[in-house]
């Protein structure tokens, strides 16, 4: 099955999924779930803000062990956050101040998840052990499923 069907399908799968449920944490961990099964991922999770420590905590995810805090600015997670868009990485190696949560990661995307006042609540990080593994098919459809939650 190609990327866009896959997608199309997990797209429709998430928004059937999460409807109605009001649990941000519960929503967040069946959507990671989903979404690493459905893609066959190495890492899929959430990243939350934290006002008070002003830094990513980790939140649900499925895959190894991962990083607990991210500061804002830091990594591809706390960069996504201070600038507020989605960030593709075709070779983690080559973005200046990666942060290693696993020496198997590859490539990277990160999608930022928006309050209604427009600003980050939290991310969706997803990591590949391929090389050039996420392209602007990935960021459109994971970017809809953002919006979903």
């Amino acid at each position: 099955m190609e990327k866009e069907e896959k997608y199309r399908l997990l797209t429709a799968q998430v928004k059937s999924l999460i409807e109605g449920e009001t649990d941000f944490v519960s929503v967040m961990a069946n959507v990671c779930s989903v979404i690493h099964e459905a893609m066959g991922f190495f890492w899929t999770g959430f990243y939350v803000v934290d006002e008070k420590s002003h830094e990513l905590h980790v939140g649900p995810f499925q895959g190894s062990v991962a990083c607990m805090h991210i500061a804002y600015g830091r990594g591809v997670c706390g960069t996504a956050w201070k600038e507020a868009r989605t960030i593709v990485v075709p070779d983690v190696e080559a973005f200046p101040g990666h942060i290693a949560c696993s020496s198997l990661s590859r490539s990277e995307i990160v999608v930022p998840l928006f309050n209604q006042e427009g600003q980050v609540k939290a991310v969706l990080d997803i990591d590949s052990k391929e090389l050039n593994t996420f392209d602007a098919v990935d960021q459109r459809w994971l970017e809809e499923i953002a919006k979903m939650l």
